[in-house]
């Protein structure tokens, strides 16, 4: 399992968090994504890694702006 750890532009409410969300999980398989427009971040957990490009991609759609990406294995 992986853990990537996105930092977003954009979010300013909960409704923003879910459009993230939706985006993400609509475009990937994925285990968990989970957005924070207080702390500008979105969390996903899922079996391979997903690429830069292609969240970003995702992150666009939505509307916002991926910052930076961080990609750890756990578990």
């Amino acid at each position: 399992m992986y853990k990537m750890t996105l930092n977003v532009d954009g979010m300013m409410c909960s409704h923003c968090e879910k459009h993230v969300n939706d985006e993400i999980k609509k475009r990937f398989d994925v285990q968990s994504v989970e957005s924070s427009h207080t702390d500008d971040t979105t969390v996903i957990v899922a079996a391979e890694p997903i690429g830069e490009f292609e969240l970003g991609m995702a992150i666009d759609a939505a509307g916002y702006k991926l910052l930076s990406l961080e990609t750890e294995e756990i578990g």
